[in-house]
């Protein structure tokens, strides 16, 4: 278990600041610091789930049987991924912190090492990115022993699946880095945002539905029957699971809107939105 998490260690940040110093040093390029860093950030996340969703797609078309069957990749990537979430709620403070700077909160009148001004920052970081602290740290302390321990070997199809829901993050992270960069308006970023809401809805939010139907299917049971054939506590946790993904998928939604349909001319439905 150890020789993967070391290597999620090392990779992970070292890519971060191979991304960061590179950006930062080549001649063609010499970008400031607070941009290299929300980049590599983002560059980071979209490798990390290019490399999830390829290892949860392995893992899931590999396990016909979808309890018993395993696959060396589910519990290897799960422990090599383990660093990545602790890491990437310090680079998202880094972005945060960066962002706050360029905004003219910090300025060269040393006003950002003012006392308690780093606590005030972080302040304002837990309480934009509450939820995503939220999602990392249960993804640590919580998803990542239930899968090494408490699933004893059994349903890796099923973690193979919840790995694919990673699929949607490129797009995220690019789609950021476009409005970071006032480029809302391009065609790229209206692609982008019709594949970030398609990929995002079947990847995050239909997998739960499909991970019932496919039980279901396993089992002999229709689809609304797998949930009273099903341990309360399997339910609560794909509940727990979902309800940030729904949150998400709003905001996407609600963004969507403002992007194809102006406040000049809204539809209905984003009238009552708004």
């Amino acid at each position: 278990m150890l020789t993967p998490m070391v290597a999620g260690g090392v990779v992970f940040p070292g890519l971060f600041l191979l991304s960061k110093n590179t950006l930062q040093r080549l001649p063609q390029l010499r970008w400031e610091e607070a941009d290299a860093v929300i980049v590599s950030a983002r560059l980071v996340s979209s490798v990390q789930a290019i490399m999830a969703s390829t290892a949860g797609y392995i893992v899931s078309t590999s396990c016909k049987h979808i309890i018993d069957d395993q696959h060396w990749l589910s519990s290897a990537y799960t422990q090599f991924a383990v660093p990545y979430f602790i890491y990437d709620i310090y680079a998202m403070f880094l972005c945060h912190w960066h962002k706050h700077q360029v905004k003219g909160h910090g300025g060269d009148d040393g006003a950002a090492r003012a006392p308690g001004s780093m606590w005030a920052i972080a302040r304002g970081y837990l309480h934009k990115e509450f939820l995503m602290v939220l999602h990392h740290a249960a993804m640590v302390l919580v998803c990542f022993p239930l899968s090494v321990v408490w699933r004893q070997g059994k349903g890796d199809f099923f973690l193979g699946c919840m790995l694919m829901a990673e699929v949607s993050t490129p797009f995220v992270c690019l789609g950021k880095i476009l409005i970071q960069y006032k480029q809302q308006h391009t065609l790229l970023h209206k692609v982008n945002g019709a594949l970030m809401l398609l990929s995002f809805l079947c990847c995050r939010v239909l997998l739960f539905p499909y991970l019932y139907w496919a039980y279901g299917r396993h089992a002999g049971l229709p689809l609304l029957a797998v949930p009273l054939a099903i341990p309360a506590h399997v339910n609560l946790g794909a509940a727990l699971l979902l309800a940030p993904q729904l949150y998400w998928f709003f905001l996407i939604c609600r963004g969507a809107c403002r992007l194809f349909w102006p406040r000049s001319r809204p539809p209905p439905a984003c009238q009552a939105q708004d």
